[in-house]
């Protein structure tokens, strides 16, 4: 007798029977997946930057997995293992260990240098590459190099794509010097105020520093800081009164910008204008929600997206879309780096299995595709920072953050001194 030809229909539909009576369909392989642990302050008092953060990070992830994926790897695909430190700095410890722990292979975050540097501990204990996305305290990669050099511990598994605050301090004293000089007018006396955390302490040492460096013939001739996040800020505000500033260069957290800045105008303060060092809270849509009128005209310097470039300007609308109107920023455009950053090194590594491969092509990143402002290709230095990282210049005009200086990356001519209301 002969035996009936199973045909692909007859296949078909005898599989789709066996699974309606309970019998398992075969198994397909899944798709392999890179996991990446991506920590930031999600919630808490800097969450506004943290959601950015995030996002961005998701939306680049979402862009190299619908490109194809790491196209060196087979097309492996990106997983990201998301992590709130909660805006405390000891969950940043407690986060990477549970990211990773989740099978996290490489470390992103985290937005405040606290946080940050207790990720560090977890990288380098447990051997995962951490690319910092954002975080400026300069001795949160300087320690880590000096570790290895020191012959304390063998790998360096920490590595920044964000301006340090050093860098923050010497391009901050360039760009006041050129806009004042640019504006023609001469301020003379410069009030610093700041946060006093471990970001705003780095922040200020950074600026003091490189004005005592540059010897401008502006003079710092008080400098304030201010519990974070603070209750009050009136005494901090009158003593810098007392001081009577031309201008006061502020280093704020969004909390305590919001407590500043109408402090400031409460108190009258007759000067040429806002002009800060570097720090979140002068340009965010909350406090541009919050501030109104008394964040129009502020200047601050900060990592800002290259919005000449019209790549940028497509992810910044989807980035509006999906955050409701926000704009694409300092927070959302280095995070969204970060992971390009990550895609490239992992299209280089020899191997995504072993940490010490994806190290070795950490080290030798140039990567050119940012969306960032940056004096050059991405590229990690002896610290393991990126030394083409840099800062620009915004100021809040027509309720709206936009680059003002250097010339290069300026979109629109900038308001000094700002004009008498």
């Amino acid at each position: 007798m002969t035996k009936p030809r199973l045909t692909r229909r007859t296949f078909l539909a005898t599989t789709a029977a066996g699974a309606a009576a309970g019998f398992p369909r075969p198994l397909r392989a899944q798709p392999k997946t890179f996991k990446i642990g991506v920590v930031h302050p999600v919630t808490g008092p800097l969450a506004e930057p943290g959601q950015a953060c995030r996002l961005g990070a998701q939306m680049a992830a979402d862009a190299i997995n619908a490109a194809g994926g790491i196209k060196s790897k087979g097309g492996l695909k990106l997983e990201l293992i998301v992590g709130d430190t909660q805006t405390k700095p000891e969950n940043g410890r407690v986060e990477a260990e549970r990211v990773v722990n989740q099978g996290a292979q490489m470390l992103m975050g985290s937005f405040d240098s606290g946080s940050t540097s207790a990720m560090v501990s977890v990288a380098q204990q447990k051997r995962v590459p951490f690319l910092i996305d954002i975080a400026a305290a300069d001795p949160i990669t300087a320690n880590v190099a000096k570790s290895v050099k020191d012959g304390e511990q063998k790998v360096q598994y920490v590595y920044r794509n964000f301006p340090t605050g050093s860098s923050f301090g010497r391009k901050a004293v360039q760009y006041f010097t050129d806009i004042f000089k640019e504006a023609n007018v001469s301020p003379k006396r410069v009030v610093l105020m700041y946060c006093n955390d471990l970001f705003g302490q780095n922040q200020a040492r950074g600026f003091q520093a490189a004005h005592k460096a540059a010897n401008p013939s502006w003079e710092l001739v008080e400098v304030i800081p201010w519990p974070e996040p603070p209750s009050d800020l009136s005494t901090e505000v009158s003593r810098a009164k007392a001081a009577k500033p031309d201008v006061i260069a502020p280093i704020t957290r969004p909390a305590s910008a919001l407590l500043l800045l109408p402090e400031i105008v409460k108190q009258r303060i007759e000067m040429l204008g806002i002009v800060g060092p570097g720090g979140p809270g002068l340009y965010e849509a909350g406090q541009l929600a919050q501030l109104k009128r008394n964040l129009e005209y502020v200047m601050t310097s900060v990592p800002w997206p290259n919005f000449k470039n019209p790549k940028t300007g497509a992810v910044a609308e989807e980035f509006r879309k999906r955050s409701s109107g926000k704009t694409f920023d300092t927070n959302s455009g280095y995070s969204y780096d970060g992971m390009f950053v990550i895609a490239d090194i992992l299209e280089r590594a020899s191997s995504v299995d072993d940490p010490d491969t994806i190290v070795d092509a950490m080290k030798k990143t140039n990567y050119s595709g940012g969306l960032m402002n940056y004096g050059g290709p991405i590229a990690f230095n002896e610290l393991g920072d990126n030394a083409n990282a840099i800062p620009t210049m915004i100021q809040i005009l027509s309720q709206k953050p936009v680059a003002v200086w250097p010339r290069e990356a300026a979109v629109q001519k900038f308001v000094f001194p700002r004009p008498k209301s």
